[in-house]
């Protein structure tokens, strides 16, 4: 039986993600720390081709996990300058992989692949995420650290 992604939504409760796109509900959040963060948490989250997750960047390493749907096209920008693209998805033969470690303080942003309509993903994190936490992406500042990656950073920045 094919999943849609109407049926993920209904199935999961999946809500906006705020400022960053797509659609998520947070599965998991372990016990609090005495700094008040959580152990660790997880999420699901969906994207669709009409949308995506803004660049961000987080202070602690986030495993993202490729569940259902198309391949997603990553963005990462390291805090050393440099930069690279990978896909999370299933076919591990071209390269994709389907478990993905990004390092703490790295800008991420995602979309679905070219062609494609979707993709169902998870992410965990340990310490676990607060929303205080999350640092949203600047085009101008992230475009003049890696020019290289001007035009990806310009489609992967909302305001």
């Amino acid at each position: 039986m094919t999943t849609t992604p109407h049926e993920l939504i209904a199935h999961y409760g999946l809500e906006p993600i705020p400022r960053e796109g797509g659609l998520f509900r947070q599965t998991w959040a372990g016990p609090e720390r005495p700094d008040g963060r959580p152990e660790g948490s997880a999420i699901v989250a969906l994207l669709t081709a009409d949308d995506f997750s803004a660049l961000h960047r987080l202070p602690a390493d986030e495993i993202w996990h490729f569940y259902l749907g198309d391949p997603l096209h990553l963005l990462l920008l390291a805090p050393d300058g440099t930069t690279r693209s990978t896909v999370l998805g299933p076919d591990l033969r071209s390269g994709q992989h389907l478990q993905l470690t990004v390092p703490a303080r790295t800008w991420m942003g995602a979309r679905v692949a070219p062609g494609g309509a979707w993709t169902f993903f998870g992410c965990t994190m340990a310490p676990g995420f607060t929303y205080a936490d999350y640092e949203h992406g600047n085009s101008e500042e992230l475009t003049a650290r890696y020019p290289s990656e001007a035009a990806r950073i310009t489609e992967l920045c909302r305001p």
